[in-house]
């Protein structure tokens, strides 16, 4: 449940009495410290605490934050544009208490999602938060709602080698009974404290590389999914911490290798019907639902610098890795950008969605998941419909068969998939001026820190970042 109202000076109605009983509630039950959290331009959470008695003044008042912040690089450093990035200005961070949680992996802590408030109360037009609320309030108004969920892949290494090297702490095959033995115990309490926060957990399983694991969680509103893929990393985080190993996110922690994917499953919605199934198209496509996917389709070049928006994103991006990066779709086809899921056969009605390959977790999810919202509801708009599926991989075609086919490669690097977001009007509609500025000023900033870099020091700069 997410709260889709504006935030608004004083809050909204009857919203500062219930924060008074959820501040009691959470010191009855030894809760001491607040955490008020949101997402960077970069992909960092970034958060300020309160004691939680200070919850009802904060949902009155916020509690002040800098829009420097936007213009923050992943190691702190600080770009600027001439929209943004000075000194000057201050925010407001004003919690939904719909997001609030006791953290399990934090004892005598809980979290909150934040949205941002200008001092003049008016929604923070760089907030990536209050962007995809409103998208989906707009799309909910024609009668259109969306279920969205993101994979969460990590690694786990020891901590007893020096910083910042990586050694994985499980060394057994991939998926295999071995490597979950090897972290027994991490998994438990991952899923413990999961379960307590309140988070369904579909599945989670030791992965392909060295030291990797997943897990899926349940699908929510777009809102209330991003929150939660930020929530579920915090929670992983803190449960390593407690077990004596390293945690990290990154895209990519040693070159050559596998890396870690934050794959995004999403599924359009019209009175209560999916419409990803039981329609006459493909597979079951309703003509509304092949539009939708036929628009994300098309920007997925001129997203990728918010799915895939590190250096080192571009280091795991490899033909036939799984990582989805040709602009093609197919039907239970993984190495494709868009993979079409019909679930199994009597439960499509529920599970049936599209599986977005070609992001990960360095990603914001919020900016992500407005992207590929934005660009489905283009295809919706224009009457869009998808090309002819590709099965199998794509790069075992030659470069005319894969042009008859329509197969493109999307973005290399970060250079080229900057361009695309520059140039696309759809960016523009979708994240506004200074959304848009700021992931152009980040972007940049990022590539001029990584210019002299081999890909090995590439992802040493970025291991234990994300």
């Amino acid at each position: 449940m997410t709260t889709y109202a504006d935030p608004r000076p004083g809050g909204r109605d009857g919203e500062v009495e219930r924060a008074e009983q959820l501040a009691d509630e959470l010191a009855s039950r030894g809760v001491h410290g607040l955490v008020l959290s949101w997402v960077d331009t970069g992909g960092i959470n970034r958060v300020k605490a309160v004691p939680v008695r200070r919850l009802p003044s904060v949902v009155q008042d916020g509690a002040g934050m800098s829009p420097v912040f936007d213009m923050f690089l992943s190691n702190d450093w600080i770009v600027g544009s001439e929209l943004q990035g000075s000194p000057d200005g201050d925010l407001r961070l004003v919690p939904d208490l719909d997001s609030v949680v006791a953290l399990v992996g934090q004892p005598g802590w809980a979290w909150s999602s934040v949205d941002r408030l200008t001092q003049a109360g008016e929604p923070h037009p760089g907030c990536s938060r209050t962007l995809l609320r409103r998208l989906v309030t707009a799309a909910a108004e024609k009668g259109l709602e969306f279920k969205a969920a993101q994979e969460i892949e990590f690694v786990l290494g020891r901590d007893d080698v020096p910083w910042p090297e990586f050694a994985p702490a499980s060394t057994g095959p991939g998926y295999g009974m071995t490597r979950l033995v090897e972290q027994s115990d991490f998994l438990r309490d991952a899923l413990v404290a999961l379960e307590a926060e309140g988070v369904p957990v579909d599945q989670i399983h030791p992965e392909y590389a060295a030291g990797q694991y997943e897990v899926s969680v349940g699908a929510l509103d777009p809102v209330g999914a991003a929150d939660r893929s930020i929530l579920v990393r915090q929670t992983l985080r803190a449960v390593a911490q407690q077990h004596g190993v390293r945690i990290s996110f990154s895209p990519l922690v040693s070159a050559g290798g596998v890396g870690n994917g934050g794959h995004v499953h999403l599924s359009a919605w019209r009175d209560g019907v999916n419409l990803h199934a039981g329609g006459p198209g493909r597979y079951g496509l309703t003509p509304e639902a092949e539009s939708f996917a036929a628009g994300m389709l098309e920007h997925l070049p001129a997203l990728a610098a918010v799915a895939t928006p590190s250096p080192v994103s571009y280091l795991r991006m490899q033909p036939s890795h799984w990582a989805g990066v040709y602009a093609v779709w197919g039907h239970e086809t993984r190495e494709s950008a868009i993979r079409l899921v019909t679930g199994t056969v009597g439960t499509e009605t529920q599970g049936a969605n599209l599986e977005v390959k070609a992001a990960d977790l360095a990603a914001n999810p919020y900016l992500l998941l407005a992207g590929l919202i934005g660009a489905g509801l283009s295809g919706v708009a224009a009457g869009g419909t998808l090309p002819e599926e590709v099965t199998g991989d794509p790069s075992r075609h030659d470069e005319a068969e894969a042009k008859r086919l329509g197969i493109r490669r999307l973005p290399t690097s970060l250079e080229e998939a900057l361009a695309a977001f520059e140039s696309s009007a759809l960016v523009a509609e979708t994240y506004g001026e200074l959304i848009r500025d700021a992931v152009l000023a980040v972007r940049r900033g990022e590539l001029a820190r990584v210019d002299s870099l081999d890909p090995e020091a590439v992802t040493t700069a970025y291991r234990w970042v994300y």
